[in-house]
């Protein structure tokens, strides 16, 4: 790791905005040597800097600013080593010269294209939208972990259903944004407008359970689908499906949704699984 990423705690102030988004993402740290790995924590970092950019941004222009920098940083790093502690870290990895260029741009892109988006028709087309850019990112992570001929398609459904739980929680925040996490058939056949989303009523609660009703059916499926998950990832899946089950059985569904996750043992359990089948995959 170079001595820049390292000073001042650089790299650090970086992972804890990944750890404070992820907060069971700390169980999986022990099982993902941080002194051993570090591109890994990079790259789940570099993630959380794009979907920030991408999504938490609500002036669409500064959050092409901030993309245009990463796009520049990320073309340039395999030759300059970066200038970012993330990409120092990761370029620092003989793994990151391994992936194509165009691989590490394709994130960025795809958060760019997105920028203006409006709310999607259906939740057939929510999956659509979101694949753009998780599927980049699900696919530049497998190839990490696992290697270029892995397969990404688990990843990448996992990746877009864990973003559709999330703004499912942001419900209350996002209703003046132009994308709304419920899709607009959803709306339609529950009677709610923007105004509607603030506020609990029957109509909301109904609406948020059918949504939660299709992401469960969509993460079972997601099951069959060729291809490894990284630690991270499968961490990631398991605190969102058992999110996704509280509240979808709860009499308030968001308010089950926006107090997050409880880790535990099962957490600890499937990150050592999840590490254990990685080893055997690359050792």
């Amino acid at each position: 790791m170079s001595e820049l990423a390292l000073s001042h705690g650089a790299l650090q102030s970086y992972v804890d905005k990944w750890l404070a988004v992820q907060p069971a993402q700390r169980v999986a740290l022990a099982f993902v040597d941080p002194a051993k790995y570090p591109g890994h924590i990079a790259l789940a970092a570099l993630e959380q800097e794009l979907l920030s950019a991408a999504y938490g941004i609500r002036e669409p222009q500064v959050a092409l600013g901030k993309l245009n920098w990463w796009a520049e940083e990320l073309s340039g790093a395999a030759a300059s080593g970066g200038r970012h502690p993330l990409s120092q870290v990761l370029f620092d990895d003989e793994r990151a010269h391994a992936v194509p260029a165009e691989r590490w741009l394709a994130p960025v892109l795809a958060a760019m294209a997105q920028l203006e988006e409006g709310t999607a028709a259906d939740f057939p087309a929510q999956l659509a939208a979101a694949g753009s850019l998780h599927g980049a990112l699900a696919t530049l992570e497998t190839a990490w972990w696992y290697g270029g001929e892995a397969a990404p398609e688990r990843a990448t459904r996992v990746a877009v259903l864990g973003h559709l739980l999330y703004t499912l929680r942001r419900l209350e925040d996002d209703a003046e944004r132009d994308r709304l996490p419920l899709p607009m058939a959803r709306l339609a056949r529950y009677g709610l407008a923007r105004t509607g989303l603030r506020q609990r009523s029957a109509a909301r609660d109904e609406a948020v359970k059918a949504q939660l009703t299709d992401l469960q059916s969509a993460w079972r499926e997601s099951a069959r689908l060729p291809g490894p998950l990284s630690v991270f990832r499968a961490v990631e899946s398991r605190e969102a499906e058992r999110l996704l089950s509280r509240a979808r059985g709860a009499d308030d569904p968001l308010a089950v949704l926006q107090q997050g996750g409880q880790g535990g043992f099962g957490t600890t359990f499937t990150a050592w699984r999840a590490a254990r089948r990685w080893h055997v995959a690359t050792d």
